[in-house]
């Protein structure tokens, strides 16, 4: 990460626009965005795995502090795991061996699709609120 950054100083300074593939480092994501970058890439889960996003915290806290786009790049294996990128507030999300290497990559590659909108509608929507105990959603006035 560190000759990432590095990269992306030299780079910005260039005029190269710079989306920055890193690790999900809140502070690291933060300073390559202060030196130009114009979205942070960071990965879900090792390239290639499949493992979905594995620190939803630090992603979180990645698209809370940074102002450019956040878009997941790597370990997305499944439509669900792009929806949670999106539902997380990302910007988008790269995918290639989901669809590439699912038994159906035309029905893998809509799916994707499909789930990259439902994510983002439901962030944008706002989730409710989470409660440590059940709560009625029925109004209890004028029942």
């Amino acid at each position: 990460m560190i000759e990432t950054l590095k990269a992306a100083k030299t780079l910005t300074k260039d005029s190269f626009k710079v989306m920055a593939y890193c690790s999900d480092d809140p502070i690291l994501a933060k300073q390559l965005e202060e030196c130009g970058c114009v979205a942070i890439m960071p990965l879900g889960s090792p390239i290639g795995s499949g493992l979905g996003i594995q620190n939803k915290f630090n992603t979180k806290i990645i698209i809370e502090n940074c102002n450019v786009p956040i878009i997941i790049d790597a370990g997305v294996g499944t439509a669900s795991d792009a929806c949670i990128a999106m539902e997380l507030g990302c910007e988008g999300v790269l995918v290639n061996s989901a669809i590439a290497l699912a038994n159906n990559p035309i029905l893998m590659g809509k799916s994707m699709k499909l789930a990259v909108e439902s994510g983002r509608k439901a962030f944008l929507s706002g989730r409710m609120s989470k409660n440590k105990f059940g709560i009625a959603s029925t109004p209890e006035k004028d029942f």
